[in-house]
């Protein structure tokens, strides 16, 4: 529920950052989510039997299996806040599908046969969506966009307001991100490496804008 908080409230009002793209940003938050949870389901288990298993069976579905699903739309979301405001609905809907296919690709390549450790998702999740986003960029009015004299990209006080709180919710529930496939020790070490580092690097960016404009000015 954590997990899930983060993915339809944090992820869903951090996209009102620009002004003429509140509802749109939310309501395609709100239908990617769905989508992508659905997909990275059916799409990791297919990867896994057919890289790792070598065999195929019945797709599990468990806590563990809503978790990863859950993972796999927080990249997908983290792709959409590069594009929100650019690209249409189907494209978006398009978009969210391939990049489960290859998300859920990468993670089996990653964990299940290179062994990697990847507590929280830094490599699958956040460095993943990223670059996907940032490539799915520019084929979306690139030129344009960096132009912007309609001056859509632009924030208000009020798109601005509500971005923070879905802000909030993400600060808020991010050591659960973070440990929620660990157990005991290990999960007790992300929780608290997480709340210390999110914590501290909220003070400092602080501390760092205050010191360059002059002033305490989010």
């Amino acid at each position: 529920m954590n997990i899930h908080a983060m993915v339809f409230i944090g992820f869903g009002f951090l996209m009102v950052f620009l002004k003429t793209n509140s509802w749109s940003g939310v309501g395609f938050n709100f239908i990617i989510a769905c989508w992508a949870i659905q997909l990275e389901i059916l799409m990791y288990s297919f990867w896994n039997m057919a890289l790792v298993e070598n065999r195929f069976t019945a797709i599990p579905i468990n806590l563990d299996a809503l978790i990863q699903a859950d993972y796999g739309a927080a990249a997908c979301l983290i792709t959409f806040a590069a594009i929100t405001g650019k690209c249409s609905f189907p494209q978006i809907f398009i978009l969210a599908t391939l990049e489960m296919i290859f998300y859920t690709l990468n993670v089996v390549i990653c964990k299940g046969i290179l062994k990697a450790v990847d507590v929280g998702g830094g490599m699958t999740i956040h460095l993943f969506g990223g670059y996907f986003g940032v490539i799915c960029a520019f084929f979306f009015n690139g030129q344009r966009a960096i132009e912007d004299f309609e001056r859509r990209g632009k924030g208000g006080y009020t798109a601005n307001t509500i971005a923070f709180i879905g802000t909030m919710f993400l600060f808020m529930y991010f050591p659960s991100f973070n440990a929620a496939m660990l157990e005991g020790a290990a999960q007790q070490r992300a929780i608290i490496n997480t709340l210390l580092s999110i914590t501290t690097s909220a003070i400092t960016a602080c501390f760092v804008n205050s010191v360059y404009e002059g002033k305490f000015n989010f």
